[in-house]
């Protein structure tokens, strides 16, 4: 049966909830909002930033770098970040209060050392696929609702793969945080209205 529905929710994790690494700031805040979400939905996955420790989107990893730096990797621009969401860490858990007992398939990201993956469907150099284009194809889902951590990063770089996959994409704000850095939310956003995508 075409035309099946899910909610994706994109990096609910320690990390990028206050006292994490990379903390977003009222990360938490959505967690209600979220799990109140997944109730509408009979199809729910997760993502999770899954790093190695030494991972090259680490400023950690580059001699006198700092977090927000931007350096330039063989894909492209690439913003450095503090050591966040390592494997096996209290930090890369998700988050306590989420629903775990709903989502379906969990995603992991950001695994392979020597590249970024903001996006739940492509790693950063936009032609390393997850998986989970596949997955939604196989269950005749067209249609996915993107929450989560953060709004301007992960959550709208899934959003924009989405669109270009061909699904019908809604981003719920109402359950998700932004880092902001530079005005990055509003370019976003913007970006995301541009490609046709649903801002809720």
């Amino acid at each position: 049966m075409a035309g099946e529905r899910a909610l994706i929710v994109i990096d609910v994790q320690n990390d990028f909830c206050p006292g994490g690494a990379l903390a977003v700031s009222g990360g938490d805040e959505i967690l209600p909002a979220v799990n109140a979400l997944m109730e509408d939905f009979a199809h729910v996955v997760l993502t999770q930033d899954w790093h190695p420790a030494c991972h090259s989107s680490f400023a950690s990893s580059h001699a006198g770098k700092s977090p927000f730096d931007v350096i330039d990797m063989p894909y492209g621009a690439q913003t450095l970040w503090p050591d966040h969401c390592i494997q096996g860490t209290k930090g890369a858990e998700f988050h306590p209060a989420l629903n775990l007992t709903k989502p379906e398939l969990i995603i992991r990201k950001g695994f392979r050392t020597a590249i970024d993956s903001y996006s739940a469907f492509f790693e950063n150099d936009h032609k390393t696929p997850t998986g989970l284009g596949g997955y939604l194809k196989e269950r005749s889902i067209s249609d996915v609702t993107l929450c989560g951590l953060a709004t301007d990063y992960c959550v709208a770089y899934s959003a924009l793969d989405a669109a270009k996959l061909g699904l019908a994409v809604t981003v719920k704000l109402e359950a998700s945080r932004g880092i902001d850095l530079g005005g990055s939310v509003a370019t976003m956003i913007a970006g995301m209205k541009e490609a046709g995508i649903t801002i809720a």
